[in-house]
Order: C-alpha cells, then sequence, then structure tokens
C-alpha cells in the first residue's frame, strides 16, 4: 500500500534549505576513509550514524534560522547495486542500508523541532559510473532497470521522492525517472555540467530536460544542478526562457575548477563562501521558481549559511 507522501517544494514558493558537500566533508574535514566515496558506510555502525546526525543538524541550525523547510538528502548516492559490489556488501544488506537511511533521515526529522517550514525524506540517487564521465552509457530501459531496484527499496519507506544527483547524460536520467514513476514515487532529476554550461556530453541543458520529460511522460517534479560553480552555468540560464520554469534548486560546487582539475587535486578548494552566497542571488533572479539551495563538492554550512544569508535576506528580514 502507498505511503502518505509529503508535498514537494514545488506547490509555492516556500525555500527550502539541504546540505552542502556531504563526502567532501566526511573526507577532508572529518579525516574520514570513504572508500569510493560512498557515505552509505556510515550507517553500518553507531559511531557512523552519530557523525552524520552531528552533520545533519548544523543545517536544519540553518533553515531554522531563515524560516525555511529542509530536505534531508540520504547517504546513498553510491548505494546502488555496482557500487554496493564494489565496496563488498551483499546485496540483502546494501538494500536493507538504503532502508535504514531513510528511516534514520525519517527520525532526525521527528526531532528537529526547531525548523518552522516543511521537511522532507529525499532517497538519494546517483550515477551508476563516473559522475564526471559518461564514458559508460546506458539505454533509457537499462538505466530504467538498474535503478528500479534502488528506487524500490525506497519506495517501501518514508521517504518522500527519490532525487538523482550528478547525472550527466540524458538516457540514465530518463530510465531513473521512468523507474521512479513505475513505484509511485516522486523524482527530482539534478544534472552537472562542464565549464561552458552543457552536460559533460555536450548537449546543452534546456535539452537535456527536455529529453527526460518526453521520455518520461514530464515525470520529474522538478529538475536541479549540481556539482557545478554559478561562473560555469549562469550564462546558460537565458532569461525568461520557458525550461527554466523546471528548476527548482541548486547545489552548487564551492571551487570554480573544471571537473577534470577537480578530479586531480589532492587538496579541497573551499572557495569563497560570501561569493558563492552573491552569486546563488544573482541565480535567484534568473530562476524564477528557484527553491532548494544548498551546496556540492567543497561546501559547508559555512557556504549553505551564506546562501541562505544572501539569496534569502530579503525573506529573512520579513521573519525579522
Amino acid at each position: 500500500m502507498p505511503r502518505h507522501r509529503n508535498a514537494l517544494p514545488v506547490a509555492d514558493d516556500t525555500p527550502f534549505v539541504t546540505d552542502g558537500g556531504l563526502e567532501t566533508t566526511l573526507v577532508f574535514h572529518d579525516g574520514i576513509d570513504l572508500p569510493y566515496f560512498a557515505s552509505i558506510v556510515l550507517m553500518r555502525d553507531a559511531a557512523g550514524r552519530e557523525r552524520l546526525k552531528r552533520y545533519f543538524e548544523r543545517y536544519t541550525a540553518i533553515a531554522a534560522r531563515h524560516g525555511a523547510g529542509f530536505v534531508f538528502e540520504s547517504p546513498t548516492w553510491r548505494a546502488s547495486a555496482d557500487w554496493g559490489a564494489r565496496l563488498g556488501l551483499a546485496p540483502r544488506e546494501l538494500a536493507q542500508l538504503n532502508r535504514d537511511s531513510i528511516a534514520f533521515l525519517a527520525a532526525l526529522r521527528e526531532a528537529s523541532t526547531g525548523v518552522a517550514g516543511p521537511m522532507l525524506v529525499s532517497g538519494n540517487l546517483g550515477p551508476r559510473g563516473d559522475g564526471y564521465n559518461p564514458a559508460s552509457r546506458m539505454t533509457v530501459a537499462e538505466a530504467e532497470r538498474y535503478h528500479r531496484a534502488q528506487i524500490d527499496q525506497f519506495a517501501d519507506t518514508d521517504a518522500d521522492m527519490v532525487s538523482a544527483f550528478t547525472m550527466n547524460y540524458v538516457e540514465e536520467a530518463a530510465g531513473i525517472a521512468r523507474a521512479a514513476r513505475k513505484a509511485g514515487m516522486p523524482a527530482v532529476i539534478s544534472f552537472t555540467v562542464e565549464t561552458d554550461g552543457r552536460l559533460p556530453t555536450g548537449m546543452p541543458l534546456a535539452e537535456a530536460i527536455a529529453g527526460v520529460d518526453a521520455a518520461a511522460d514530464g515525470w520529474p517534479a522538478y529538475y536541479m544542478i549540481n556539482c557545478a560553480h554559478p561562473t560555469h552555468f549562469a550564462h546558460a540560464l537565458e532569461a525568461g526562457a520557458p525550461w527554466l520554469e523546471r528548476v527548482r534548486g541548486i547545489r552548487a560546487n564551492a571551487s570554480t575548477r573544471s571537473h577534470a582539475e577537480l578530479d586531480e587535486s589532492t587538496e579541497l578548494d573551499t572557495g569563497d563562501a560570501a561569493d558563492l552566497g552573491r552569486r546563488y542571488r544573482s541565480l535567484r533572479e534568473r530562476l524564477p521558481r528557484l527553491a532548494v539551495y544548498g551546496g556540492c563538492c567543497g561546501t559547508d554550512e559555512r557556504h549553505v549559511a551564506a546562501i541562505c544569508e544572501t539569496a534569502l535576506a530579503q525573506r529573512s528580514a520579513a521573519l525579522a
């Protein structure tokens, strides 16, 4: 029997805060060894779950200060079948960890009494392969079959939706959207782009969104952009273009470096938090339906706080 799902940030202009770069924070700031950048391993013991709890509490506090809602993203970006096998997780254990991640976040939601706005729990999905390099691609049907298992695991939990991040080609994103539709799960698709504002395949964002909508009968509730700095894609957001109505969230990188440069870097580039906040304010002017504010690689609570203090400044002043 389908579970009740909370309303997604599409009905009105209520702002939602989400977190920053989970994996880069854990690896570079907290000194945790995350094999394959897979934060799902922290769900295996009490110490790991406590570390995740402290991490999310930093961000719910920011949402509380700004009277915003909050989106909890599960630590499951690399918890699909192929990544689970690389991590040495048996299919049954992997499936249970996916479900446990949602239960864990649902409990955090219940405990987050200071957040005035709505709070959502999202089952987080990542690409089957390299998020920066779509060298090995699936057809839409192959992607639907591959990602359906993880989506089904989320569908029988308190997850309000599934969100696919760092998507770098249309067919995989469309397959995820189709699998979510069959599972009765609202879906969010977030693309990453190169420094030219195009997907790593060279496809423009507008074309990618139109392609997924066409292949999945418009199932995605909305789209996001993640794992790129605003300087990489702001110029691609043509003022007044109808497709911009479909973009409702941004989780930008702290660094202005390209994906190739980030791949080769051994140190974390945390960029300029204040400048990133100002750039989000500019993005808000370009994106008429922007509702979800968070970060990606290199960002932490300082960046998300700066984003909210600038992009949500007018709302915060009204609440004061």
